[in-house]
C-alpha cells in the first residue's frame, strides 16, 4: 500500500510553519481608510479552531485587483480569531458589491474552503450582487460592523454554517 500524501492526513501543519509567513497587515493601520477585519473560524459545535490559518483576496478601494496589494494571511489565536488591516475594496464591475473573498485551511479539512465577506453597510450593492442574489440566505456572508472595523465568523458546518463555494 502507497504511503498516505499530506492531503490525506491530518496534522498540525498550520502552526507548525505557515504562520512565518503570515501578512495580516494590507495597509498600515495609520493610513487613510484603513480598517480592521477580524472574526473567528468556529468548527460544528461552535468552538473555535485555534490552529485554522485564513486568507484573504480583494481588490483596492477603486475596485481593482493589483498585482502589489490585496492579498493577506492570519493564523487564528487559541479563540479561533483572526484579523486583517486592509481597506474596504471598491465594486468590482458594475453588478459586484464591494466583497473580500476568504479561504481558511484547517485542520480536518483535505481541501481549504472558500467563501466571500460582504460588507453590512452596502446594502443597496449587495441586493443587486450576482452571488448573493442567487442565495436562499446569504446572511452568513455578510460581516457586523464593529469598533469602526468589521466582524465575520467563518463556521465550517452546522447551525449558521457559512456559504462555500465548489473549488
Amino acid at each position: 500500500m502507497p504511503a498516505t500524501t499530506p492531503s490525506q492526513t491530518v496534522g498540525p501543519y498550520f502552526t507548525l510553519g505557515l504562520f512565518a509567513s503570515q501578512a495580516d497587515e494590507l495597509v498600515e493601520p495609520t493610513s487613510a481608510g484603513a480598517v480592521r477585519v477580524t472574526g473567528r473560524v468556529l468548527d460544528g459545535a461552535g468552538d473555535p479552531v485555534p490552529d485554522a490559518m485564513v486568507e484573504l483576496w480583494q481588490a483596492d478601494e477603486g475596485g481593482r485587483y493589483r498585482g502589489d496589494f490585496g492579498w493577506g494571511r492570519s493564523g487564528c489565536d487559541a479563540d479561533g480569531r483572526f484579523s486583517f488591516t486592509t481597506v474596504k475594496p471598491g465594486r468590482v464591475g458594475q453588478a459586484d458589491a464591494p466583497h473580500v473573498v476568504v479561504m481558511v485551511f484547517a485542520r480536518g479539512l483535505l481541501r481549504a474552503v472558500l467563501t466571500r465577506m460582504y460588507f453590512p453597510d452596502e446594502e443597496e450593492a449587495n441586493a443587486g450582487d450576482p452571488v448573493l442574489s442567487r442565495l436562499d440566505d446569504g446572511s452568513t456572508l455578510v460581516a457586523s460592523s464593529v469598533d469602526g472595523g468589521y466582524e465575520f465568523d467563518v463556521r465550517l458546518q452546522g447551525d449558521g454554517q457559512t456559504v462555500f463555494f465548489a473549488v
